[in-house]
């Protein structure tokens, strides 16, 4: 049965890594539209800030701490902390990432090593320190931050598609074991977004032309394309859902 409050998350507490700007900014914003507290996370906490203040101005109910998702003992004191004086975690998205261009020959290893910490162990060390609490109680909804390089491989970024691929394996190895739990475990793989970190794509002519005329839906993604469907994975409409990796990328993935 659809009811009102079917795609609705009041009186849950979503944590959002990596949401103090661009795609993890825009999760945040709508968990919390849906009406979720939201618990918001960087590592620049004067940034950090600025952002929480700006969507308590919207009205939204959100929380912010500052900690570094690659260090596991770091992880585990924050969500410790978090569970300790907000209260228990029900839905994570681990959305933190960054990305790195270079031809893969050329390719620095402290680069690589910077990247799959942070693309990919993070998301083991935070989504394992919540998932030990989730079991107890028997339920929760983790949601891990994919990409269409989850699938795709292009040019200058082979180690970015190895960390987003292993994103997408890990949230499938998580799903089984945690599904016996009550806890869901799903993926969302975005396309391409206009967010500071891809500004210098945007305005490049030729590359915009050739992405939009790559992209079905002809168009760059906004990112307030992406909290539909992390709000759907996060609330009841989304129980039955585990294991699945929802591509939000304007059809990317389904054409050559």
């Amino acid at each position: 049965m659809i009811d009102d409050k079917t795609f609705r998350l009041d009186g849950r507490l979503a944590l959002v890594t990596g949401s103090s700007a661009g795609i993890g900014r825009a999760l945040a914003r709508g968990l919390a539209q849906a009406g979720a507290a939201v618990v918001l996370n960087g590592r620049d906490a004067a940034r950090l800030e600025a952002t929480a203040a700006a969507l308590r101005a919207e009205g939204l109910t959100v929380h912010e701490r500052a900690f570094d998702v690659c260090d596991a003992a770091a992880v585990e004191a924050a969500i410790a902390g978090i569970e300790a004086d907000i209260g228990p975690i029900d839905v994570l998205v681990n959305n933190a990432g960054i990305q790195r261009r270079a031809p893969f020959h050329e390719f620095a290893h402290a680069d690589w090593q910077e990247l799959m910490r942070t693309n990919l162990d993070s998301v083991f060390f935070v989504g394992q320190a919540v998932a030990r609490r989730m079991v107890p109680r028997r339920r929760g909804r983790i949601i891990n931050i994919c990409s269409v390089m989850s699938e795709l491989g292009r040019a200058s970024v082979v180690p970015y598609t190895a960390s987003k691929g292993g994103v997408k394996m890990l949230t499938k190895g998580m799903a089984v074991d945690l599904g016996p739990h009550g806890i869901t475990v799903n993926g969302i793989g975005p396309g391409y977004f206009k967010t500071e970190l891809n500004a210098k794509l945007v305005a490049d002519e030729a590359f915009s032309t050739w992405l939009v005329n790559r992209t079905p839906s002809r168009r760059w993604g906004e990112v307030e394309d992406l909290a539909p469907a992390a709000v759907f994975l996060a609330s009841d409409a989304g129980r039955f859902v585990n294991g699945h990796i929802l591509y939000v990328d304007g059809g990317v993935t389904a054409a050559l």
